[in-house]
């Protein structure tokens, strides 16, 4: 008996073995398992942290860039001010050439407005002579005082041309012809080129050229460079001064030639600077052709100058060309 219960102890212990093993391995695996999630806990952790860690950051840096971002809306803002400010100071500095050669031009003026005003009061004495002396013929006397009217209406035209010249020009551009502008030029200087004996040549061709531009901007320009030619011209055995143009596909190209001596070596680039001038002192203020640049440049366009010793200067203009739609309402 005492046989039988050793071996039934002995084979319940070695049925009992293999259930404490299999035990011990769930145990194992479990504890392993946990291990596990601990492991990816503390790595969720650690991920957690840092996206933490991002996010401020991220933050920092959206604010700083806000900053940023607010620090370059007042610095574009400042730009804007301080670019209008220069285009206010360059329209006042344009201005101020005009009046300038305003009152250059007073003098040939004067002598335009002589001739109409001299002939108004030729005809309107004509027109008394007649109607004292008791002509039957009314028709002479209805005569005369038009004739006077048409000398009126001459008159005012040049006044008209001064004051619009005279004016701040607006901001606006219109297709305008270039000989047309150029004739408008020539007519205020006319009588001051007259008196000086200079004899002005204009070769424009027949094909009328359109531009888009600001006309008295543009007509400023051209009188600049007859004032420039003519005080080139002033001391030279030939005084002449001869304007001719070229035009491309993109741009027409205006030439305004001098018998002048030419331009020193060397200055041909600094004439165009503010206030430089070759002339004596209180003879130029040397703003003429440094506002002439700037209208140029501002109109999409380009001058410069060749001056071959011996051979006076000859200042290019190039201004590109209206588009076919805008030139069909340039005017006549």
């Amino acid at each position: 008996m005492q046989e039988i219960a050793t071996e039934t102890a002995v084979t319940e212990r070695g049925a009992a073995a293999p259930a404490a093993s299999g035990l011990r391995a769930q145990v194992e695996t479990l504890e392993r398992r946990l291990r596990q999630r601990d492991d990816q806990r503390r790595a969720m952790l650690h991920i957690m942290g840092d996206l933490n860690e991002f996010n401020k950051r991220l933050a920092n840096q959206r604010k700083a860039m806000i900053h940023i971002m607010g620090d370059l809306r007042e610095t574009t803002a400042e730009m804007q001010r301080r670019e209008q400010e220069l285009r206010d100071k360059q329209e006042q500095l344009v201005q101020a050439g005009k009046l300038a050669t305003l009152g250059e031009l007073t003098t040939g003026v004067a002598h335009e407005l002589n001739n109409p005003l001299n002939n108004t009061g030729l005809f309107v004495g004509n027109a008394i002579d007649l109607i004292e002396l008791g002509a039957p013929d009314k028709g002479a006397i209805v005569r005369e005082l038009r004739h006077a009217l048409q000398q009126v209406g001459k008159a005012t035209e040049i006044i008209s041309h001064l004051r619009t010249f005279g004016r701040a020009a607006p901001v606006s551009r219109e297709p305008i012809s270039v000989k047309q502008v150029i004739d408008r030029a020539l007519a205020l200087m006319r009588e001051q080129l007259r008196l000086r004996e200079i004899e002005v040549m204009v070769d424009l061709g027949s094909e009328e050229t359109v531009v888009m531009a600001n006309p008295i901007q543009l007509e400023q320009v051209f009188i600049n460079l007859f004032t420039n030619a003519r005080d080139a011209v002033a001391d030279s055995p030939r005084k002449a001064i001869r304007i001719s143009s070229s035009v491309g596909p993109a741009a027409v190209e205006v030439a305004f030639a001098d018998s002048g001596p030419g331009i020193p070596p060397g200055l041909e680039q600094r004439i165009f600077d503010p206030f430089f001038t070759t002339k004596e002192v209180g003879k130029g203020t040397g703003l003429g052709l440094s506002i002439t640049y700037g209208i140029v440049k501002e109109h999409g366009g380009m001058i410069s100058v060749v001056s071959p010793p011996g051979e006076g200067a000859t200042f290019l203009i190039y201004l590109p060309l209206a588009s076919a739609d805008t030139s069909e309402t340039s005017a006549p």
